[in-house]
């Protein structure tokens, strides 16, 4: 099996997370996949940002939750970045996948509800997917069980991966338990036998975030479905050899 190469929330390492142009560079880049991050404004629009608050990525202060997105698109996501970034702005899961429609990328979107269950994020997110007729080339993933079961009850053909850092002897079956077909783990989980145990279930095993070659090298022997890295041109030069 050929691992898949993810750029984690875009190119992340040589721009702006989430923004235009990492996505950009990273299908420039040829990477396999794009993973995203989800989160829902006041007025209930998803829009890509990884953290609940504005403070780390953007010029704005407090929670992406207490401002519409209109308010939203007015902050300068870019000028926090080393470069030429400034006025970049944030952009809607929908502008995102109008984007990515025809271009040759898996899509892994990430909802950001372990700390915010944010309601009705799961069929909004859901519903734009398929909107988009991207399902079949695109996991939700989330570190959040309730929002693992709530997606299982949508739908059984889209990729549902269960999120974790979490040590498990019984990842595996838990995970497929709980209505996940996938898993997304901490580098410091991957083993052999998880993989065995994975492959018996017939569950996708994909790690994050792999930025070290000895890291990488290890995934790609052992065979997982992807990996979520911010330097993919690095990880797809190293896939080579």
């Amino acid at each position: 099996m050929t691992s898949k190469i993810y750029a984690h929330r875009g190119a992340s390492k040589y721009a702006p997370e989430n923004t235009m142009p990492a996505f950009q560079l990273a299908y420039e880049m040829k990477a396999d996949g794009i993973e995203t991050d989800v989160q829902l404004t006041k007025d209930n629009i998803p829009i890509l940002i990884h953290d609940e608050v504005l403070d780390r990525t953007t010029d704005g202060t407090g929670f992406v939750k207490d401002y519409t997105f209109a308010e939203l698109k007015k902050l300068d996501a870019g000028s926090w970045f080393p470069g030429d970034f400034t006025n970049t702005k944030l952009i809607s899961l929908e502008e995102f996948l109008e984007w990515i429609q025809y271009k040759p990328l898996y899509l892994n979107v990430e909802l950001k509800n372990n700390k915010i269950d944010y309601e009705n994020l799961e069929t909004i997110v859901f519903d734009m997917v398929k909107k988009y007729e991207l399902m079949d080339r695109t996991t939700i993933s989330t570190f959040n069980i309730k929002s693992v079961k709530r997606l299982k009850h949508l739908n059984h053909k889209i990729e549902i991966a269960y999120l974790t850092s979490k040590q498990d002897k019984n990842l595996v079956t838990e995970a497929k338990a709980m209505g996940a077909n996938a898993i997304h783990i901490h580098y410091k989980l991957l083993n052999r036998s998880l993989i065995k145990k994975s492959r018996e279930y017939k569950m996708n095993v994909r790690v994050y975030t792999v930025n070290q070659y000895f890291l990488m090298k290890k995934c790609y022997h052992l065979g997982c479905t992807g990996i979520f890295t911010d330097i993919p041109d690095k990880a797809l030069k190293y896939r080579k050899k």
